[in-house]
């Protein structure tokens, strides 16, 4: 078996028939992070003796005649703002490197793990989460697999450039305002953010609270979905944990899509983006015709919105490190990356009102956007308006106007994070070229009509994940 190259249920069943064993997966796993990740930077930390020891039981489990879980043998890596026992939660900064080791795992990280899912590592991201092209100041920058040149994307970057080069299959990143869905996008693989509550992040080094979730990432939609039943449940560590029993996924994936009513974002989502990435939509549109439109009406505020909120709550939670008037052992302004400094020091500097303007703002928009959800169920836009970009550059053109790029990957992305939407972003492969992202987006809780018509898409060849070799060779 190829391990590199196969999805995670693959690779479980092998474990579980006896075909393969968990510690020969894992060894692979380990040999692909050694052999790849100098060139791509995915990894902060690798825990090749935990995961050995962990695949080793789950072989002793299979020897029993015990099924170890859906996930069995399968190696997983996640964004270094969870917590994993044993390790310094780092979410990014030089700061959090001097915090003792996390004494549990996160919620998420512990639940993979009782399904059998073997932890290999902790990967790289945007300082604090606060970021959408993962040129990490403290820890370098992570390389797009595509294209080295390129960045992966953010914040969720080592989590989405790690599947897509083979060294893991199964990855998990947060999302605050596009933070999985655009490396998804970046790196050609798939990347889901799901209702917000809809799963735990106890455990999770958060960015803005009213906006983070957490998500996988993956190279299959059944992956996608089997992650995403996994993680679901209620969890009183959360407070924002939602109550509602959990809806599982996997089994609906190959339901009919025929009675699902589905539009193309019009408007906001079709302005400022390159053809192709138009394109991209179009494509996915038009293998499932679809023809219908819809407007989400002030998008573009409540990506100004979005902004106000992220900056305001972020600020609030680093504050005292910012300030230089506090004590010597908690002002640390000097050792933030020079850029999220400046982002958080603009945050600390928003008038109150504005917050709270934009907290009415986002009632009243949610209410709206409901109303169109009302007569479709699934909508189909953008993830960015452009290919990767190169690392460093600071620029672009959109509309034959130039602007910043780091704010502007999340320009399709915010407006539908600001109110929990759950959202896919299925990879669209492009013929020498890099790929490209589409967002399905559906009401909250409907995660599972847009796994279904992803499947449809996959089944069709529509949406794929490779694995990249070619720019690693």
């Amino acid at each position: 078996m190829n391990f590199d190259s196969a999805d995670a249920i693959t690779i479980a069943a092998a474990v579980r028939e006896g075909k393969v064993s968990a510690v020969e997966v894992t060894k692979a796993a380990l040999a692909q992070i050694a052999a790849r990740d100098d060139q791509l930077n995915c990894f902060t930390a690798v825990t090749a003796k935990t995961a050995l020891t962990d695949a080793a039981r789950i072989d002793r489990e299979i020897a029993q005649g015990n099924n170890p879980g859906i996930l069995a043998g399968v190696p997983f890596a996640v964004k270094n703002l969870f917590d994993i026992a044993g390790l310094t939660t780092l979410a990014g900064s030089k700061i959090n490197a001097e915090n003792s080791a996390a004494s549990q795992d996160a919620t998420a990280v512990a639940k993979l793990k009782q399904a059998g899912a073997v932890l290999v590592g902790a990967l790289n991201m945007d300082e604090y989460a606060y970021g959408f092209v993962t040129e990490n100041f403290h820890y370098g920058t992570t390389h797009n697999p595509h294209d080295l040149q390129r960045v992966a994307g953010g914040s969720s970057g080592g989590s989405a450039a790690a599947v897509a080069a083979g060294l893991v299959p199964l990855t998990l990143g947060s999302d605050t305002n596009g933070s999985i869905r655009v490396p998804a996008a970046l790196c050609g693989v798939f990347g889901l953010k799901p209702t917000y509550g809809r799963l735990s992040r106890a455990g999770v080094a958060l960015l803005s609270s009213s906006f983070d979730h957490i998500g996988p990432f993956a190279r299959s939609v059944q992956d996608i979905a089997t992650v995403f039943d996994v993680l679901q449940g209620e969890d009183d560590r959360d407070p924002i944990c939602t109550k509602r029993l959990p809806e599982l996924v996997l089994s609906q994936l190959k339901q009919d899509i025929s009675g699902i009513r589905i539009a193309i974002a019009a408007d906001y989502f079709t302005i400022g983006a390159e053809p192709e990435a138009l394109a991209a939509v179009q494509k996915v549109a038009d293998a499932i015709k679809v023809t219908e439109y819809v407007t989400i009406p002030e998008a573009h505020r409540a990506r100004a919105a979005a902004f106000v909120i992220t900056a305001s709550e972020g600020a609030n939670l680093h504050l005292e490190k910012l300030r230089r008037q506090s004590p010597p052992k908690v002002s640390r302004p000097q050792d933030f990356d020079p850029a999220t400094r400046d982002r958080f020091l603009a945050g600390a500097l928003i008038p109150s009102n504005w917050y709270i303007q934009a907290q009415r703002f986002r009632r009243w928009y949610r209410d709206r956007v409901r109303e169109v959800l009302q007569n479709v169920d699934v909508i189909l836009a953008p993830t960015t308006p452009i290919f990767a970009p190169l690392i460093g550059q600071q620029t672009m053109i959109l509309d034959g106007e130039e602007i910043l790029v780091r704010p502007h990957l999340g320009l399709f992305t915010q407006p539908l994070s600001f109110i929990g939407l759950p959202v896919l972003s299925v990879p669209i492969q492009h013929q020498n070229a890099l790929p490209l992202g589409v967002q399905l987006i559906a009401a909250p809780y409907n995660e599972a009509l847009i796994l279904r018509v992803a499947a449809v898409l996959e089944a069709k060849g529509v949406v794929s994940a490779p694995v990249i070799f070619n720019a690693l060779d």
